[in-house]
């Protein structure tokens, strides 16, 4: 794991961001279903907790990316002697690199081809463009991170 003062102010921030977003959508979901209740219904509180779950998400993968703590199963790496337990952890990070690449050439594609079409959420409006270069940063952040981990001296 990296440790948490070497990387400070990223987290720091990317927690806050996150957290706030996160508060945010419960905030919105909340209001949306007291208003539903008492009759006064919070119009397009469903699309504010979507942009808000996409930025604390975003925040969350970044987080768990550079404090080396996504969710693993241990059960044939354990098994393996030291040497090759770092061998198998740089080529998984290699591997996940790949994988966030994909998931970013997937997403500028998508992205791409809705971009002349000004796509807007149907009650509020709020425009798409900005939450897909959110994810599109997010994705190609991660990529970046596992591939310095898999290539950096120390892989875990």
């Amino acid at each position: 794991m990296i440790e948490p003062q070497h990387h400070a102010w990223p987290l720091r921030w990317l927690t806050l961001i996150g957290g706030g977003a996160l508060l945010a959508a419960m905030a919105g979901d909340a209001l949306g279903v007291i208003g539903r209740q008492t009759g006064h219904p919070l119009i397009g509180s469903i699309e504010i907790v979507q942009a808000a779950i996409l930025v604390s998400g975003c925040a969350g993968l970044l987080v768990a990316s550079l404090m080396r703590i996504h969710a693993t199963v241990h059960l044939l790496v354990e098994r393996l002697p030291e040497g090759a337990r770092d061998g198998a952890e740089r080529i998984t990070r290699a591997v996940s690199s790949l994988f966030y690449l994909a998931l970013l050439a997937g997403s500028v594609w998508l992205a791409g081809e809705a971009w002349p079409g000004h796509e807007a959420s149907e009650v509020l409006g709020i425009p798409y463009a900005p939450l897909r270069i959110i994810a599109c940063a997010t994705v190609a952040a991660v990529a970046v991170v596992f591939l310095w981990q898999a290539f950096s001296r120390k892989p875990s």
